[in-house]
């Protein structure tokens, strides 16, 4: 008798152990799925070891075998261990996030098929074919389209030369009635007759026709190929390497040739980015290149398509190339020899919510360690932790310091928004320079971006007389503004609430909103540049992939030309005809409470200034702010990254921080909060015990209740000689031992490894 250990996705550390009925002994092996009965629920769970050890308990037969072959493989099975191990989630969450919605629920996949035409066996004859089509002779619009179906099928030569039937082509019941111009039910006619029979062909959705062709690779200019050079050469002794090209270097035609470089050894390319907007403009150069070698897999595609790429990576010809987002790390590879990992800064690599919390940039880089490939980082602006590891000689460094034909960065202008306010000079969000470099640029027949990291119409609305903000009633936040829904919204939650028409607490109607948001920028643009063609780039205009391709390839052919956006549009998009990029507020990236904030400011600020003027003359960044006096606008304006940097590194080893310690954080989340407030403490003390004045907290964070639950967060700074897996094992069982105490029912805690 057999038994198979199975993970369900679900979050939940054990394995399940079940008989396998003989019928299925002799198919069944780790990485198939199987059906299984779980808690009265027909689930679909993955086998993770097939024994013939029977357990002291009764065990239930698995129900089904809906795989031929297994649908994960060894090396996935480890890469998701670890990513259970390191990142502190139970192995079924990582199953849960990692594999499609399409293969983890029994009948919920089902491939597209159309529907295709043949001849019926008895008319596969020149005398039946000309019995049939007498037979029609009162039909018109029958006949016409049956004698349409014999030519695209290829079976008119039948009535002429009287021979039997050869190869025929398959012709599409869709194909037949255009070609034919009938309708549906004339082809029904011609089934009910039996002159045709109809049967289902699966087919793929996501077919591109495309030929690879690799001639129209562009040739590298001197110091690209200076960069690929030092890059093929920095392989050969790191197998991390990072990329450090300002903006506009020409980072992506290096990559082109890399991955050219790989096909040529028959090796697979991993092609990551944080953004799924960023793939709508790379998946075109990609495409023109590599044709139908390339494959795209991120969330925005349907579950049957992800799940249609997942089994052709299992198959005898897989993709080459992978263009996706983070979630293409889980992805099926048989020969990885490149991962690129593109804006690795970027912090849309870190998984937030659901669990496991993992971070795609050291995902990629252990499963290139575990295919024996190689990992590419690129960026204009390194995270602290890639940086340092760079500098320090753990990963391989190339620097790449000119701009594509040797193109000036932009010329940055900050403005002191505060001064501008004091004497009413003010335009709304727009200072006078900013106005009138817009409008010279736009009359000029260019382009020019609006970043704005806030969304909405207004980020509060407050009542001028007694100061009444409306919050959340599930959250800690105050509710935002949406002015083309005209509600409020809380962004944390999503739940909807109606304006209300007065304060509930002074009656008075004079509701007013404070703040900037991309709704209210985009009205103001509206009044202040009329002549604009206006699009807006955030959340709720980008909803679907087709949203973002609309706004993306608008803006690319100029049919817009003024483009508000939140930190979306910072993230290596290529447009080449802006001229003038506005920063409207710094200050709220700067003024944030993380010991990450000035790092994320130094990036987005970087980047966003780095749209502009990547093609023709060069471009102009106004940057408004509050505090120009403060170094790292300074250093923003400069490109100065090696002196941020060394004055950022310098406080963070003061502080204990990364890149110099491990930071984990600790949530519990729980309905009351001083139930929450006594459990965070009691662990916190325990850990404490253990770990002495590594352990910070708890404490209150800035948001301190989120969807009803009260939360506390306890802090570990770890430093990089301790033992991390003892560690693990330490704060698994302190808090398995909270949650098993009764005081503390329906409390929940995780941990967030290496946090953003």
């Amino acid at each position: 008798m057999k038994y198979v250990d199975v993970v369900l996705p679900l979050p939940l550390e054990d394995r399940f152990t079940y008989s396998v009925p003989s019928s299925f002994e002799s198919v069944v092996v780790p990485g198939m799925r199987v059906t299984v009965d779980f808690r009265r629920k027909k689930t679909m769970a993955l086998v993770a070891a097939v024994h013939e050890t029977k357990p002291p308990f009764e065990c239930k037969d698995i129900l089904d075998v809906p795989d031929i072959v297994p649908v994960v493989t060894p090396q996935q099975f480890r890469l998701w261990q670890w990513i259970a191990d390191y990142y502190m989630a139970p192995f079924g969450e990582v199953y849960n996030v990692a594999l499609p919605g399409g293969l983890k629920a029994p009948g919920v996949y089902r491939p597209k098929t159309e529907t295709c035409l043949a001849l019926a066996p008895e008319y596969r004859d020149g005398r039946a074919l000309r019995v049939a089509m007498e037979i029609l002779k009162r039909a018109k619009a029958q006949a016409k389209a049956f004698a349409v179906f014999l030519e695209l099928s290829h079976n008119d030569t039948l009535i002429t030369d009287g021979a039997a039937a050869g190869t025929s082509v398959e012709i599409t019941r869709d194909e037949l009635m255009n070609s034919a111009h009938c309708t549906a039910a004339v082809v029904k006619s011609l089934v009910d007759r039996k002159l045709l029979v109809t049967y289902e062909r699966e087919v793929g959705r996501l077919n591109c026709d495309t030929q690879p062709c690799l001639e129209n690779i562009k040739r590298l200019n001197e110091a690209q190929q200076d960069a690929y050079n030092r890059i093929l050469m920095s392989f050969m002794k790191k197998n991390v390497v990072l990329l450090h090209g300002v903006t506009s270097s020409g980072k992506t035609e290096i990559y082109i040739h890399l991955i050219k470089q790989a096909m040529e050894q028959h090796r697979q390319v991993l092609y990551l980015l944080p953004e799924i907007a960023l793939t709508v403009q790379i998946r075109e150069r990609l495409q023109r290149v590599f044709g139908n070698r390339l494959g795209i897999y991120h969330s925005k595609y349907s579950d049957a398509e992800r799940v249609e790429i997942w089994k052709k990576q299992l198959s005898d010809n897989p993709y080459d190339v992978i263009l996706g987002a983070r979630s293409a790390v889980f992805l099926p590879f048989t020969r990885l020899g490149l991962v690129i990992v593109d804006e690795e800064h970027e912090t849309s690599f870190k998984q937030q919510d659901p669990a496991p919390r993992y971070h795609a940039r050291s995902v990629a880089i252990m499963l290139a360690q575990a295919c024996g490939a190689k990992t590419l980082l690129g960026t204009a602006t390194p995270s602290a932790e890639t940086y340092h590891n760079a500098t320090t000689g753990k990963y391989g460094l190339v620097t790449l310091n000119r701009r594509y034909k040797d193109i000036q960065l932009p010329e940055i202008r900050v403005v002191d928004i505060r001064d501008m306010q004091r004497r009413k000079m003010m335009n709304g969000p727009f200072s006078p320079v900013l106005v009138k470099s817009v409008r010279e640029v736009l009359e000029g027949g260019g382009q020019a971006i609006l970043f704005q990291n806030r969304r909405g119409f207004a980020p509060m609305m407050e009542c001028k007389v007694c100061g009444w903000v409306p919050r959340c009633t599930n959250c800690d936040v105050s509710l935002t503004y949406h002015k083309n829904m005209n509600q409020l919204t809380c962004h944390y939650c999503g739940y909807t609430y109606k304006l209300p028409e007065a304060c509930p607490c002074c009656g008075n109607t004079d509701l007013k909103g404070r703040g900037y948001g991309t709704e209210k920028i985009e009205d103001k643009v509206m009044e202040v540049f009329p002549e604009a063609r206006v699009a807006r780039m955030d959340l709720d205009t980008t909803r679907t992939r087709t949203a973002y391709e609309r706004i993306i390839s608008d803006f690319s052919a100029g049919r817009t030309n003024l483009l508000i956006g939140t930190q979306m549009i910072s993230k290596g998009l290529d447009f080449g005809g802006v001229g003038v990029v506005g920063i409207l507020n710094a200050d709220s990236m700067l003024n944030y409470p993380d010991f990450r904030a000035y790092e994320h400011a130094f990036t987005m600020m970087s980047q966003v200034a780095g749209r502009a003027g990547r093609k023709g003359r060069r471009g102009l960044v106004i940057l408004q702010t509050k505090s120009p006096e403060l170094p790292v606008i300074s250093h923003v304006v400069h490109n100065n990254t090696s002196a941020f940097y060394a004055g950022l590194f310098e406080e963070r080893s003061l502080f204990c921080y990364p890149p110099f310690y491990n930071v984990i954080y600790i949530f519990l989340n729980h309905r009351d909060e001083n139930r929450v407030s006594t459990a965070a403490h009691e662990l916190g003390n325990r850990l404490r015990s253990l770990l002495g004045n590594r352990v910070l907290g708890p404490d209150r964070p800035a948001v301190a209740k989120v969807k009803t639950m009260n939360i506390r967060k306890i802090v570990l700074k770890l430093e990089k000689t301790i033992d991390m897996g003892k560690v693990r094992r330490c704060l698994r069982s302190e808090i398995g031992r909270l949650e098993s105490d009764t005081r503390y029912n329906s409390l929940k805690v995780y941990c967030d490894v290496d946090p953003l």
